[in-house]
């Protein structure tokens, strides 16, 4: 008698996103200790991303990472690495506009593309959304709780992206750092060099200074 064939259970639908109750960003942690977060907008970038996660892998620190959707898609293996060293994806739109110009539907197109690239590397629904320059709209909020994501900004802002010079930032951080801080750097949009010198003066100070880091969830 030939022994049945063993069942083999279908594969599992990929998880839906959750949607949320529409909320205001979260602007800092809710840490009375010496806690932060890291994180950073506009990548991946090929020259400088890869040299900010040796860094991060230097002193241990996780941190979020803010990826434009067609930068995620230019260069997936990048993605990859970002979420293998243990790091968070997070949805910052697909071409990085002024959300506030534009339809819900356009809204949606940005967020949702980004997600499905991100979601792929990441094996899991992404948790984090940030408006380009923080520029949210009541569409925006609604369009991210429907893809189950919160809002996240920021508390510390040295302005990296302007490129004021390595001492700038690094002054700027040091300054208005404190516990429960949201700290924004940028690893990609342009020449980051200077925040990258940067990244390499403050985090020992404030590592030594008693702070941790952390990737919110």
């Amino acid at each position: 008698m030939t022994a049945a064939a063993p069942v083999t259970a279908p594969e599992p639908s990929p998880a839906k996103p959750v949607p949320r109750a529409v909320g205001n960003p979260v602007y800092e942690l809710p840490a009375t200790d010496k806690l932060v977060a890291l994180t950073l907008d506009d990548g991946p970038d090929p020259t400088h991303t890869p040299v900010v996660l040796g860094l991060l892998r230097k002193y241990g620190i996780r941190a979020t990472f803010f990826l434009i959707g067609e930068n995620a898609a230019e260069h997936p293996d990048l993605v990859r690495e970002i979420a293998r060293e243990g790091h968070h994806l997070a949805n910052h739109t697909w071409t990085h506009p002024d959300l506030r110009h534009l339809s819900a539907a356009q809204v949606r197109d940005e967020l949702e593309r980004t997600s499905d690239v991100l979601q792929t590397a990441a094996g899991k629904p992404l948790t984090w959304f940030r408006a380009p320059g923080g520029d949210w709209s009541p569409v925006a909020l609604k369009t991210c709780s429907e893809l189950g994501m919160r809002p996240m900004g920021w508390s510390v802002d040295p302005r990296d992206w302007a490129r004021p010079g390595t001492s700038l930032i690094t002054e700027r951080v040091l300054k208005a750092v404190q516990p429960g801080s949201i700290v924004l750097n940028h690893d990609g949009g342009g020449d980051r060099s200077q925040t990258i010198a940067a990244l390499q003066t403050y985090l020992p100070v404030l590592i030594d200074d008693g702070y941790r880091f952390t990737a919110p969830r």
